[in-house]
């Protein structure tokens, strides 16, 4: 699939829940959001049917992405169903690790590839204050755990300020290096000011070589994260949801004033 700008869309994240077991400051307020009603958010069989229809399209690269994934109840028979899809080369998902421990063996199992995990500071005390009340220790377990059931490489989402001196993201880059594991830095981003810049280490951000589409929680496929541009599938249909999606990805993002990143999936 190629959308009007000549870029090949070949990966879909997808959302599956709005909800998480932590309250990051620059993901969402302190008390909390207003969450999605249960009949809101698509089921198992609905995620399955778009990820079909984005594979048959050409689409072979797949994130599992949240709000946290892992609390999303059944989550390890949803990533075997979407792993036993024929055509998926890519099958990840990005976790904050606190449940990662308990699930790393079974994903493996159900046929999830790697991990992505998200740590911006080896503080005890500032992890707590970021995630505003997160243990550390559980995400340090969360890896291990993921070393050994083979969800690698493991990459590690690290969120900026400025740039990637600063002495939380040097820490961070030491204990990847120690561990094997890839690091990515990620300036701190603004979905209603379109402030956001290329991940490095990563392809995110970089609007000329974008090859992504999104799926909600709720339903939509948008084309871009920095766009309000969405399309049910509930109301479309799954393929013509895609299809819009894909024509009419903007060829750079903006603002998104109606989304937020933990009911995104970043």
């Amino acid at each position: 699939m190629f959308d009007r700008y000549n870029r090949k869309i070949n990966y879909l994240r997808i959302s599956v829940t709005d909800r998480c077991n932590l309250r990051c400051t620059y993901c969402m307020p302190e008390d909390g959001v207003q969450l999605l009603s249960h009949q809101d958010i698509l089921n198992f069989d609905e995620i399955v049917e778009v990820t079909r229809a984005a594979v048959r399209k050409g689409v072979d690269k797949i994130r599992i992405t949240g709000g946290e994934p892992l609390i999303r109840k059944g989550i390890i028979d949803l990533a075997k169903m979407i792993g036993e899809i024929d055509g998926i080369k890519d099958y990840s998902m990005t976790t904050n690790a606190i449940l990662l421990d308990k699930y790393a063996d079974d994903l493996a199992l159900a046929g999830l590839h790697r991990v992505n995990i998200s740590l911006d500071t080896l503080d005890p005390e500032k992890f707590k204050a970021i995630t505003r009340g997160g243990d550390i220790q559980k995400v340090f377990d969360g890896v291990q755990a993921a070393k050994k059931a083979g969800l690698e490489p493991i990459k590690v989402n690290c969120v900026i300020k400025e740039n990637n001196q600063e002495p939380d993201a040097l820490a961070v880059a030491k204990y990847c290096k120690e561990n094997g594991l890839h690091i990515r830095y990620i300036k701190e981003m603004d979905l209603e000011k379109g402030e956001f810049s290329v991940v490095q280490g990563g392809s995110g951000g970089d609007c000329g070589t974008c090859n992504r589409i999104r799926l909600t929680a709720n339903g939509t496929i948008k084309p871009c994260l920095f766009s309000d541009i969405s399309y049910s599938v509930r109301e479309l249909g799954a393929e013509r949801a895609i299809d819009l999606a894909i024509g009419n990805k903007p060829q750079s993002g903006l603002t998104n004033v109606t989304g937020k990143f933990y009911n995104i999936g970043g």
